[in-house]
Parts: structure tokens; C-alpha cells; sequence
């Protein structure tokens, strides 16, 4: 005697009876990893059982047939539970995606049947046919409305780093990489990359605040998105503390940021390349005094969780084909489906915690925290050891005011650059004047 899963889930619902729900459901299956639906058992499990007629499978199989786009026919198996019958109705899943049923399109999701949206519908058919938006033609746009100066930029990036590259003119280079199609028009891809002027398609909002509520700069970018990565990095070392780490032994402009600078890069790098287009949200960073936050439109793929992120327990699903290969080339990206891994470690090495996923208003969130107090310490810091330091080459030379850049240098163990900053401050806040020629002359305290 066979028995019934013990609950619901992705691959497996539970119907008392055959109706559109069980179809809904079905077709759910086939537009995710595939699945079986119980018919004769509530959505606990127990088992009512059905009433089968002589021909109530095939007119149910053929109900699904007539009701579902791409037709779908399930397999079926009657089971025997505890001398109650179950219907068993089990598709896989269906190659040419999305499928639907009464003109609406369902998916698995864990353990209930999720609605497509249009562009949900659409990315989906795109995914199916292994390809994406971004190949697709840019409505009422031509190769006129790029900018082939920024073509020939990428170009030389490829270069750089191929030195076997070679393309005659930047329309070949777009025809060849299959930016630029028949009767002068662009791929959507091309057109973000490459755009001459400002379109609504890329917009990010960056935001600088006091408080959760208290804004203090704010910033609408809707630049290529080429162009935008370094003007988002621009915006955030902008906003966030900076401290020249000053030592005994050397003041050669060690910088220390509130944030591992590479990890967010990596960040806004994902954030662009991995966008959806084609939603109705706008990206968005919010920096605040103890975190980042950044939103992008998109969900992940059904095969990618939050905890997929985490452990890195997860295989790269590329949303803009065409977008994600160029990044490659120019350098970019170095791996797919390594960046979040080696963001959390960046974080973790630089003494923060690993940055925070969550899905929220269909995109995702990221989180990166700086330590609480970090810029107050590090500027106390560093205003104690330059102290320490000017004191220092004062009392020398006090004692000694003959004494060179070199022989400071040997003495306190400063480079010679060291010396010449720490001197320059002197004399500039007015402690210190040189008297006569650099050789020859002395150093007299105010």
C-alpha cells in the first residue's frame, strides 16, 4: 500500500477534487521543475479520497489538453491509500516556457502557485530560447543615437587586454558582436551602453542621508551604464569618511575607508550588469551614517535563494546576456558567479560584517555595515599621532637647528616625503621658518 507525501511543497499539492485550481497547478509545475498533484486529499495530506467513473480520466486529461497553451498532458497513476482511491497527475517540465491556462501564466514557487507578470512572462520565453532582452531590438532608436566615441572606448579597453583584437571600424565591431542588426538598428543592450544622451531606461536615484528620513545630497543618474559605474563609486567615496593613517616610521597617504572600496564595486557592478530593464523600478543607493543600502528591480531566478548567496551553493543565471559578455571582455567581471562570494569575504576581511540579501518589492536588497563609530576613532587617531610626530621633530630641532631633511629622516625613521609633508605643515600653521638657503641656512621656532 502506497502512501501520500507527508506535505505540500514545490513538486507536490494536495486537491480534494479535479477543477481550473488543479490546472492552475499543473501548468504552475510546467513553467518551474515539474510535479504531481494529488487528486483525493486535503491540503493537509489526509486522505479523503475521489470517485472515479469509467471515463473520468481520460475526460479530465483531456480538459487539461483544452485548457492549457502549449497543451500539457500529465501522466497519471490511481493509488490505493488506506482503501481510498487518489488520483496521481504528473508533469515534468515543459521545454517552451512559459505554458498557460485561460490566458494566465502560473510557476512554483515553494509551495504555492505564483501569478506572471508580463515581463515575468516575457523573461521567461527569453530564458527558454537561451536568450535576452538585451539582444532584442531597441524600439524607435538607430545606430544614430550612440555614441561611437564610446564604442572606440571599449574597443581600446579590449585591446588592452587581447592583443589579437582587431576590428576595422566601431560599426563592425558592433555588427560582429551583434550590437548593431539589419536597417540600422540597435539591440536594447547596445543602446544602455552606448546611448549619446540620458534616458529614462538606466536611472538610478543616489541618496546621502542624515537619518532615516533626513536627506542631504540626492543625485539622479541616467547616464550609459557603462559610465555610470564610476559615477555611482564617485557619489559613495563622496559620502563616505576618508582618514590619512599617519605612523612614526611613514606618512605615505595610507587611506582608510569607512568600506572595502573593491566590495562595493563589486556591488554596483552587480547592480548594473544585473538589472532588469525592463522594469518599472528605478535602482537605488541610500548611504547612511553606519550603512549602504543598494535596491535593484529583479528577482532572483527560481533556482537562486537568499541562502544560495549566502554559501555561495548556487550556478550564475546571467538576466543580459549581451551586457555580461562586453563587461567580461573590458575587464569588468573577471568570473560569473564568484562576485557575491568574494564580496562577503572583502567585508569580513576588512573587519565588518558579510553585507545583508533580502528580496523586497520585486528586485533585491543589499546591505553592508562600516563599524559603529569608525570615522570619530579613526580621525582621534590620527590626530593623536601626528601630534605625536610634529612634538617629535620639533624638540630635534630645537636641539639642533642645522639639522637636514636627511638627517630628520634617519633620526626619526620618516621617509624623506614624510619629513618634507611634516615640515610643510609646520610652516604652514606657523611654528617653524627657515632661515636662509636650503644648504647652509637653519630652522628657527616661532
Amino acid at each position: 500500500m502506497k502512501s501520500l507525501p507527508k506535505k505540500e511543497g514545490q513538486i507536490m499539492e494536495f486537491k480534494a477534487s479535479f477543477d481550473n485550481d488543479a490546472i492552475e497547478t499543473l501548468v504552475a509545475f510546467s513553467n518551474a521543475k515539474g510535479g504531481t498533484v494529488y487528486l483525493g486529499a486535503t491540503d493537509k495530506g489526509e486522505v479523503q479520497g475521489i470517485t472515479l467513473a469509467k471515463e473520468s480520466i481520460q475526460k479530465w486529461v483531456n480538459e487539461i489538453k483544452t485548457k492549457t497553451n502549449p497543451q500539457i498532458i500529465p501522466d497519471t497513476e490511481v493509488l490505493t491509500i488506506g482503501n481510498k482511491t487518489v488520483l496521481a497527475l504528473y508533469v515534468p517540465e515543459y521545454p517552451i516556457k512559459p505554458v498557460s491556462t485561460r490566458g494566465k501564466y502560473f510557476k512554483r514557487v515553494v509551495n504555492s502557485n505564483h501569478l506572471l507578470s508580463t515581463n515575468e512572462v516575457a523573461n521567461m520565453h527569453l530564458q527558454t530560447m537561451n536568450t535576452s532582452w538585451d539582444f532584442y531590438q531597441c524600439p524607435n532608436v538607430t545606430v544614430d543615437d550612440i555614441s561611437l566615441e564610446k564604442v572606440k572606448k571599449v574597443m581600446n579597453l579590449i585591446k588592452k587586454r587581447n592583443e589579437n583584437f582587431q576590428f576595422e571600424s566601431e560599426i563592425e565591431f558592433l555588427k560582429k558582436n551583434k550590437l548593431l542588426l539589419p536597417n540600422n538598428r540597435i539591440t536594447n543592450g547596445c543602446f544602455l551602453m552606448f546611448s549619446k544622451e540620458e534616458n529614462i531606461l538606466t536611472t538610478i536615484l543616489m541618496g546621502h542621508f542624515a537619518s532615516d528620513i533626513v536627506i542631504k545630497d540626492d543625485v539622479v543618474n541616467s547616464n550609459d551604464i557603462l559610465t555610470q559605474i564610476d559615477d555611482v563609486m564617485d557619489f559613495i567615496r563622496k559620502h563616505i569618511s576618508k582618514a590619512l593613517i599617519i605612523t612614526d616610521k611613514q606618512v605615505e597617504n595610507i587611506q582608510q575607508w569607512q568600506y572595502p572600496l573593491d566590495g562595493l564595486r563589486e556591488l554596483v557592478l552587480n547592480m548594473i550588469i544585473h538589472r532588469d530593464y525592463t522594469a518599472a523600478h528605478n535602482s537605488i543607493v541610500k548611504i547612511f551614517p553606519d550603512h549602504i543600502q543598494f535596491f535593484n528591480p529583479g528577482v532572483l531566478p527560481d533556482t537562486i535563494t537568499i541562502e544560495h548567496l549566502y554559501t555561495n551553493q548556487y550556478v550564475s543565471t546571467l538576466r543580459n546576456r549581451q551586457i555580461a559578455k562586453l563587461a567580461k571582455e573590458i575587464g569588468l567581471v573577471e568570473h560569473f558567479g564568484t562576485g557575491i562570494k568574494r564580496v562577503q569575504e572583502m567585508f569580513v576581511d576588512y573587519g565588518l560584517k558579510k553585507p545583508i540579501f533580502e528580496l523586497m518589492s520585486g528586485g533585491l536588497s543589499v546591505k553592508v555595515f562600516c563599524k559603529k563609530g569608525t570615522q570619530k576613532t579613526v580621525e582621534k587617531t590620527v590626530e593623536k599621532t601626528v601630534e605625536k610626530t610634529v612634538e617629535k621633530i620639533l624638540s630635534i630641532i630645537v636641539n639642533n637647528p642645522q639639522i637636514t631633511q636627511k638627517e630628520l629622516a634617519e633620526i626619526t625613521g620618516l621617509t624623506r616625503r614624510g619629513i618634507e609633508w611634516n615640515l610643510s605643515k609646520l610652516k604652514d600653521s606657523g611654528l617653524i621658518e627657515r632661515i636662509g638657503p636650503a644648504k647652509g641656512g637653519y630652522w628657527r621656532v616661532l
